[in-house]
């Protein structure tokens, strides 16, 4: 049985969506693993959002764990950024008694420090491909946009103290070119890209379609590298990332391993399910 830590800040429907879609394929028995925690950085009653996530969270009957860092970081005063190595070590404190072969970034609004990427092997969802933009999804959207970028993706890395830039685990693509976003990049050759930053911004459709074409894909990226790690098909030994062989996977894939057709799949079967 692989056991999986989850850390989550719970703020919204993206985090439940994560936690749910692996929960039920465990469920399902599609996939050979266990929750064994739920850490959170928000303590009950802090925000309707993580409330919501915490109900999830004990409806699957997953123990929960929490820290608010807001109220850490108000008692120690300044910001978290000072006090992250202490925060982190009480929070591994907490967790001492679990036994996990990988724990999930999944949602967690916090950076992690040195000690707890020692600590565990961490993996991280980040909004763009090996060699992609880092930042935030909005960053990496406007950065793919001012490339005039043909493809997206998403990745599951390490995490590491270099922020956004650890070994890379797998990865999913999906086109941004041509079909409906044709007429999106031909208008934007006759727009000030300035202009749109500020209005409409966000609402610009081609910054929302771009958006969709990813953010439908991580999930099934998550839920599919953990399937990699379960199976035998992926192994991690440190900062280490090894092929089915034993072999590292940085001299095979550097850039990881594709998941599209497992995740393709993957989508078409929960697709079908749905239906009926």
């Amino acid at each position: 049985m692989f056991r999986i830590g989850w850390f989550s800040t719970g703020r919204g429907e993206g985090s439940r969506g994560l936690l749910r879609l692996v929960q039920e394929h465990i469920l399902r028995g599609g996939l050979d693993a266990q929750i064994e925690f739920v850490f959170s950085n928000r303590a009950p009653g802090e925000a309707e959002g993580s409330d919501e996530y915490f109900q999830l969270v004990t409806g699957y009957d997953i123990p929960l764990r929490t820290m608010s860092s807001r109220q850490f970081r108000r008692t120690r005063g300044g910001s978290l950024a000072n006090h992250r190595d202490e925060f982190d070590r009480q929070v591994m404190t907490q967790l001492r008694d679990y036994q996990v072969d990988v724990c999930v970034l999944a949602g967690y609004m916090l950076i992690v420090g040195g000690a707890m990427c020692r600590q565990y092997s961490l993996l991280n969802l980040h909004p763009a491909l090996p060699n992609g933009p880092i930042g935030t999804w909005q960053e990496v959207i406007w950065a793919l946009i001012e490339q005039r970028a043909s493809q997206t993706g998403a990745m599951m890395h390490l995490a590491t103290e270099d922020v956004d830039r650890g070994p890379v685990v797998s990865y999913c693509t999906a086109s941004i070119s041509g079909g409906e976003f044709g007429a999106h990049w031909d208008e934007l050759e006759r727009l000030d890209l300035e202009l749109v930053k500020s209005s409409p911004g966000e609402a610009y459709p081609l910054f929302q379609l771009i958006r969709q074409a990813e953010y439908l894909r991580e999930p099934y990226l998550l839920l599919e590298t953990l399937r990699a790690l379960a199976d035998g098909h992926l192994a991690i030994r440190g900062l280490d990332v090894l092929d089915s062989t034993g072999q590292a996977m940085a001299r095979s894939a550097p850039h990881g391993l594709c998941l599209d057709p497992a995740i393709e799949r993957a989508m078409a079967e929960d697709a079908a399910e749905h239906s009926r």
